[in-house]
């Protein structure tokens, strides 16, 4: 009797179907490419049942008349049941390929419409082949039905034709920094069926039909790779040679932190008049989010190295100029002419000495040049000066392990050696010369009798020294300074105990 009852492709169609569903949906949840195999072998399955018992399922089943009512109907459901799992399992495909792509969810337009495909052939065919309804007639008498519907969302279905097309093309990705022919411009956070969302630089939501989209002319900012051209154009008097004022810029290109250093940033002579030598930087930035941080530091070391050359910045008013000196800066020009007084003014380190303790470091600074690739000092060696950038630029690189990483160039204004001076420490990298270079030191002899004269000085230079610290932190953190969060006092009595303070 359950031999018999086994036997019967109910009984044998019910327990596949437990156990595929068993399998499926509770073994397999959490692992896609398995459910996806174990969907396959279901399937697989299901289809040598049905052919085993004389049941095509891709082919309508004409009535018999020894067939009994039970079995019409379910000779008709497995079918449907064959039906459906078919199209899971084309529908599994395409979610598996999906995620081999990488692609967002937000991206899915296109293997959706893909899908919903799957799932109307699928349902077409059950008509079909279950309900024995003739499919082109179906589709010719809903013709009139089509056109009235078609009209009524015109609009839409545009939007949603424009999206395939697009998707098709695949002019953008989600994550794609875009700019439209309307100076409308964002980073692509999501395509659907009907339109594509932009979040701009002042993170605003922007919606544009995909219609619209299609229409626009597209610079996809982020694409062959997120890495992004910018030129600056800079005019300066023709005070000089063009060829010294192009190696000028050419260091600040050099000296930059922000942009990439390959390729190579370029400098280009645009034109040459009575009034300016106009010059073109041309550089790259990792990706667009750079763009502001880029122009602010090119900008302010031109400033810095133009000084430093003695070049002054031309017009037109529209360009980028040199703030005029006020009263006070040309009057402390005409008192100090020399420029170590200049570099020292310039340097927050020392912005608490009073004119007086300034002249007398200023008097007392040496001046040393260094040739381009020259070693300025390796990496822990322990510098007891202060030392001063005064044109050129300068590399700062740590060596770990195997491995050789930049930390920083210093240009013009900047400064290193301060831990020996200061706090006895070892410096965090070598210091090389990338260009020329012109410094002036400021040597323990110099502050010393400072320090002595007025003992509150070294407080002040504990205060900066921390302040500076905690924002070069990713500079010092693999070192043996202390940082890290040092408290301004430990500063303040390293300084006097290097310094000999602690009983005047």
């Amino acid at each position: 009797m359950s031999i018999a009852l086994l036997a019967d492709p109910i009984v044998q169609f019910c327990i596949l179907v437990v156990i595929g569903t068993f399998i499926s949906r509770y073994l397999l949840r959490h692992r896609r490419a398995g459910r996806l195999i174990g969907q396959i072998a279901f399937f697989i399955s299901l289809t040598a049942l049905l052919l085993y018992h004389g049941i095509i399922p891709y082919e309508p089943t004409p009535p018999q008349p020894q067939d009994t009512v039970t079995l019409r109907v379910f000779t008709g459901f497995a079918k449907i049941v064959w039906w459906i799992n078919g199209a899971w399992v084309l529908v599994a495909f395409v979610r598996l390929f999906l995620i081999f792509e990488r692609k967002p969810r937000e991206a899915r337009l296109l293997q959706d419409l893909v899908v919903g495909v799957i799932y109307l052939g699928a349902a077409l065919s059950v008509v079909a082949d279950v309900f024995s309804v003739p499919v082109g007639t179906l589709i010719a008498t809903s013709g009139v039905f089509a056109i009235i519907l078609g009209l009524a969302l015109q609009s839409t279905l545009s939007d949603v034709f424009s999206g395939i097309a697009l998707n098709l093309g695949r002019p953008y990705s989600v994550g794609d920094w875009v700019v439209l022919d309307n100076d409308v411009q964002g980073r692509v956070v999501e395509t659907n069926w009907r339109a594509t969302h932009l979040l701009s630089g002042t993170n605003d939501l922007v919606v544009i039909p995909n219609s619209a989209l299609a229409k626009s002319r597209i610079t996809n900012l982020s694409s062959p790779d997120e890495s992004h051209g910018v030129t600056i154009t800079v005019r300066l008097q023709p005070t000089t040679q063009p060829k010294v004022i192009a190696d000028v810029m050419r260091n600040v290109l050099i000296s930059c932190n922000t942009i990439q250093k390959t390729p190579e940033p370029s400098v280009m002579i645009n034109s040459i008049d009575g009034q300016a030598v106009e010059l073109q930087l041309n550089f790259r930035i990792r990706d667009i989010s750079q763009m502001t941080a880029a122009k602010n530091e090119i900008n302010d070391l031109i400033y810095r190295h133009s000084k430093a050359g003695g070049l002054k910045l031309a017009g037109p008013p529209d360009a980028i100029t040199m703030p005029s000196e006020s009263q006070a800066e040309a009057a402390n020009a005409a008192q100090h002419p020399g420029t170590p007084w200049r570099l020292l003014n310039n340097i927050p380190l020392f912005s608490s000495l009073t004119e007086d303790e300034k002249e007398h470091l200023a008097s007392r600074m040496q001046r040393r040049t260094y040739h381009k690739d020259s070693v300025i000092a390796e990496q822990d060696s322990l510098l007891r000066a202060l030392t001063i950038v005064r044109s050129g630029v300068v590399s700062v690189t740590r060596r770990e392990a195997q491995r050789q990483i930049e930390l920083t160039r210093l240009a013009p204004g900047d400064y290193f050696g301060e831990g020996g001076l200061l706090m006895g420490s070892g410096e965090v990298g070598t210091i090389r010369a990338l260009t020329f270079v012109v410094t002036y030191e400021i040597g323990e002899d110099c502050l010393s009798p400072l320090l002595h004269d007025r003992p509150s000085i070294a407080e002040e230079l504990g205060t900066i020294m921390s302040k500076r610290i905690e924002a070069e932190r990713h500079l010092f953190s693999s070192s043996d300074m202390l940082v890290n969060g040092a408290p301004i006092g430990t500063l303040t009595s390293r300084i006097k105990h290097l310094f000999q303070l602690q009983h005047d």
